[in-house]
């Protein structure tokens, strides 16, 4: 997918973790890899670190995020918010400070990561399980093969108990007020509706979506005015958890953070759900909740009443839809597919948004 000169990724992290523990010394990068699947968010580094300091010997196994060469993913939330490492190295401190949520130990950011030349944070390695994407969770791995019914309904609610923590946050009190959208200390999800319009349009570049303008124009429309804004986390989903026992290690992915009615996460969570099962015909295993079971666990959880998940499942899958669309570009760029095959705008995600909105779909999957 890309090229890597592991030379540069070497020196790279070499001098990084010399600043980090500039008492280090003797120090030595080694086992690195690159996983090929990433470039597409995030490039993620994987690589142990042996130093020497006080006389001892330590090594530890350490996890890299680096900026994707040609932007991030996700729209930015505001100025001087366009950095995705930046962003997730900020909000992620802020969620270890209010300990509301499990996340790797943090180590520090840098703007220009030589010779890289690109944004670049750390955090430790963290042992567990993911669920995959591909093959999709509910279709093969450890939740369908080996987990037990308790197993399984264990996972999914600690999961959702993570979330509930992270929307427990004093977003004012935690100083997260670089992160509002409308820049004057009440942000909205009409705020959201502005940015995730505006990334439409400029990652459609003129041509025509259907699907997803009919779906910003019925979130616009049907907005629940719902005030209790709250630290999203984004991405929320079991594949971005790192899992122990069935429990929640580790919270991941962060880049799609935001300032924002914390049901939009539910609804994230409910929409990969469906998509997961529903659409790809996937029957629920034993022991896995139910999507109302889910959210009256978050309910328990949260403390919060669930009003709307419909229209936040949709708001979900728009993003996800709008989302699609620099993905195929980029499998496009990276010569993973021919243009004409760009599923950038016919793909099941446009065709899930369809489904929500009871709409036809003039462009169905080539995937």
């Amino acid at each position: 997918m890309f090229t890597v000169d592991q030379d540069g990724y070497i020196a790279a992290l070499t001098g990084y973790f010399a600043r980090q523990r500039p008492q280090a010394t003797g120090i030595a990068i080694t086992d690195l890899n690159i996983p090929v699947a990433t470039g597409f968010s995030n490039e993620t580094v994987l690589f142990t670190v042996s130093w020497t300091e006080d006389g001892e010997a330590h090594q530890d196994r350490l996890v890299g995020r680096l900026e994707p060469s040609d932007g991030p993913m996700f729209p930015p939330q505001g100025p001087g918010l366009a950095s995705s490492c930046h962003l997730q190295h900020r909000v992620m401190s802020v969620v270890a400070e209010q300990g509301a949520a499990p996340l790797p130990p943090l180590l520090g950011y840098e703007e220009d990561l030589e010779p890289l030349g690109r944004p670049f944070f750390a955090m430790g390695f963290v042992d567990g399980e993911v669920p995959a994407d591909n093959p999709r969770y509910t279709q093969s791995g450890f939740l369908v093969e080996s987990s037990t019914p308790a197993e399984r309904r264990r996972l999914v609610e600690s999961g959702l108990e993570a979330m509930a923590g992270i929307h427990r946050i004093d977003w004012r009190a935690a100083g997260l007020d670089w992160l509002d959208p409308s820049g004057i200390g009440e942000p909205t999800q009409a705020d959201q509706l502005r940015i995730w319009r505006g990334y439409a349009e400029r990652e459609l570049r003129y041509r025509d979506h259907p699907v997803l303008a009919q779906a910003l124009d019925w979130l616009e429309a049907n907005d629940p005015g719902d005030d209790r804004i709250g630290l999203s986390w984004g991405d929320s989903r079991i594949g971005n958890v790192i899992w122990q026992d069935h429990r929640a290690a580790a919270v991941l992915d962060w880049e799609a953070c935001a300032l924002v009615p914390t049901e939009a996460d539910l609804g994230w969570w409910l929409m990969f759900d469906r998509m997961s099962f529903d659409d790809m015909g996937a029957p629920r295993m034993d022991g896995y909740p139910t999507r109302e079971e889910m959210i009256a666990f978050y309910e328990a959880a949260s403390g919060k009443e669930v009003r709307q998940p419909h229209y936040w499942e949709v708001f979900g899958a728009m993003r996800f839809c709008a989302i699609f669309v620099r993905l195929g570009d980029r499998w496009v760029a990276a010569g993973l597919m021919p243009d004409e095959a760009n599923p950038a705008i016919p793909n099941m995600v446009t065709a899930s948004l369809a489904a929500l909105l009871g709409i036809e779909n003039p462009t169905p999957s080539i995937l």
